[in-house]
């Protein structure tokens, strides 16, 4: 029996998966705050009686087990949060939602990365793998990752005993995949092999100075000015230490000082992040920024008033393909999608995903889905505006429901019957 076959009998029925879809986008949670959804997600699992079920994995991680006789182990991940964001899509279930995070902010909350929709799509899979038992052996794991959006949440997991037999005990995967919708036209898979996602070290920075009147430059150290001095040196970082034929990037992306027009302040706050495809490059880059840091404030005087401090917010690998894997995979899938199975382009996002995989060296494969309204792609293709169509992360960023689930399913679980057993029977 073929993989489409088997597809065919034993997809779940979407009505369930649609609902929860809007309930989750309806009420996103912010990284580390992901009780309720991991709730629904432990409750889904349990019910169908044949997953061990874990939970609290490095915070609110779920991962569920299915044992299904011999053969490879395949984990498939979805993550679960959520961003800070106030959403503008004006769909009938868009999130009205406020929390307050963990620094005491009250923020509202959106859905923009589209984290909803990979979560529900796995929870379908584990539902078609319940079912369609008697056509796969080995091991299939669902791992409901949180805290993606700080790139903490995989290797959370992982130093929680994720593989540990004494901790939580789930079994060393044979291989890993990941999916992530995308604002492409829904029911586009995209697929490559090697570098698919950048590395990132993100930094906040502070700078000290000697407050005063403005009046009086002569008395104050300007923290301003070493930050400026600091932001433009970083400009010139990736040329002087970046090959050409290398990707990379430096950029601040926020600076933040005194609020008054007449006072020099006495700090001032930058975030600075810095983004490559390999390892060698991007320890450059994070050397290089900090000592362009320490030479302007040296030159500037705010070294005398004190030592810049540099606190990393955020650090994630590169992820960057298994080739076999990904050839098998893309081979699937070009035979089940057809002409919707397309290649994949590097793009400058980050993910902390391949940590699951590097942790226990096992190979792994990330694609993409699309999500964007086939209509509204068509028609912007048409008029050349494919740029002004929302792109994750942003307020108006709306999936629609259809075919993006299907998809997502299909995509997830052909994955999974692909390396469960290439040769299915039954």
């Amino acid at each position: 029996m073929d993989h489409k076959s088997i597809l065919d009998q034993y997809r779940p029925n979407f009505d369930l998966y649609e609902l929860v879809y809007r309930v989750f986008h309806q009420k996103p949670e912010l990284s580390k705050q992901e009780c309720h959804t991991a709730r629904i997600i432990a409750g889904s699992l349990s019910s169908f009686g044949t997953f061990k079920v874990h939970q609290h994995i490095g915070g609110h991680g779920i991962v569920g087990v299915l044992h299904n006789g011999p053969g490879p182990v395949v984990l498939l991940r979805a993550v679960m949060d959520a961003l800070p964001q106030l959403e503008q899509t004006g769909l009938p279930y868009a999130s009205k939602k406020t929390v307050t995070d963990t620094e005491g902010n009250t923020t509202p909350v959106m859905h923009a990365n589209g984290h909803d929709m990979q979560t529900v799509a796995l929870m379908g899979v584990a539902k078609f793998l319940h079912s369609s038992r008697p056509k796969w052996s080995g091991t299939f794991i669902c791992l409901f990752q949180p805290a993606g959006e700080l790139a903490e949440g995989a290797k959370a997991m992982v130093d929680d005993g994720l593989y540990d037999p004494k901790r939580h005990g789930v079994p060393v995967p044979t291989v890993i995949i990941g999916q992530h919708v995308h604002a492409i036209k829904t029911g586009l898979v995209a697929l490559s092999g090697g570098p698919i996602l950048t590395a990132v070290d993100s930094f906040e920075v502070r700078i000290f100075g000697r407050s005063g009147h403005i009046s009086r430059p002569d008395l104050c150290v300007n923290p301003i000015t070493t930050a400026c001095q600091i932001v433009v040196r970083l400009q010139g970082l990736v040329t002087k230490e970046v090959q050409p034929e290398d990707f990379a990037v430096v950029a601040c992306a926020s600076i933040h000082g005194e609020a008054a027009a007449n006072i020099v302040p006495e700090f001032v706050d930058l975030k600075i992040s810095i983004r490559s495809y390999r390892l060698e490059v991007q320890e450059r880059l994070v050397a290089g920024v900090k000592r362009v840091v320490r030479a302007e404030c040296e030159a500037s005087g705010s070294l005398r008033v004190r030592e810049p401090e540099l606190k990393t917010i955020m650090h994630a690998p590169p992820t960057i393909n298994d080739m076999e894997k990904s050839t098998v995979l893309k081979t699937a899938f070009a035979r089940y999608f057809g002409p919707r199975a397309i290649d994949s382009d590097p793009f400058g996002a980050s993910e902390d995903f391949s940590y699951l995989a590097t942790a226990c060296g096992a190979p792994y494969v990330f694609y993409t889905f699309g999500c964007v309204d086939a209509e509204v792609w068509d028609e912007a293709e048409r008029k050349g505006k494919l740029e002004g169509i929302p792109q994750n992360h942003s307020a108006f960023f709306a999936p629609v429901i259809q075919p993006t689930l299907r998809t997502g399913v299909d995509a997830f679980a052909l994955a999974a019957l692909t390396f469960l057993d290439p040769a299915v029977k039954g």
